[in-house]
């Protein structure tokens, strides 16, 4: 159950709960718990009922069990992490890229060794 409680423990608390509140004031309390369980009920269905309302159709289609943070295990996230084969270039990517750079003919700035008189390069924009 919840809080550490169980069917034994709550009917045990509500005999103690009958016999300290009596017989001439029980119906009384027992009326307001069905008052207050009521409400609470109301108002529960109320929310969701907004909240189906605020996200429209999408609300039908989320899968609330996959959702649950009790379903993840640390250990079978990192143990399919590990498993994953890392991404392996394809020979069209490779063969791409070098046709890229052969087509460009120039090396890049950064590859290109500076002259001695040369001044360093300044981006305005950047400063």
């Amino acid at each position: 159950m919840f809080f550490g409680l169980s069917i034994e423990k709550l009917l045990l608390i509500g005999l103690i709960a009958a016999v300290l509140i009596g017989p001439e004031r029980l119906p009384r309390y027992a009326e307001g718990l069905a008052h207050w369980t009521a409400r609470a009920r109301d108002f529960l269905q109320g929310a969701r009922s907004r909240v189906k309302e605020e996200m429209g159709e999408d609300f039908d289609d989320v899968d609330w069990r996959k959702l649950d943070p009790r379903q993840y295990d640390p250990r079978r996230i990192i143990r399919e992490a590990l498993l994953d084969d890392p991404p392996v270039p394809t020979v069209k990517a490779v063969s791409a890229s070098a046709a890229i750079l052969a087509a460009t003919d120039s090396t890049p700035e950064q590859e290109r060794p500076r002259a001695d008189d040369e001044p360093t390069p300044y981006d305005s924009e950047s400063t």
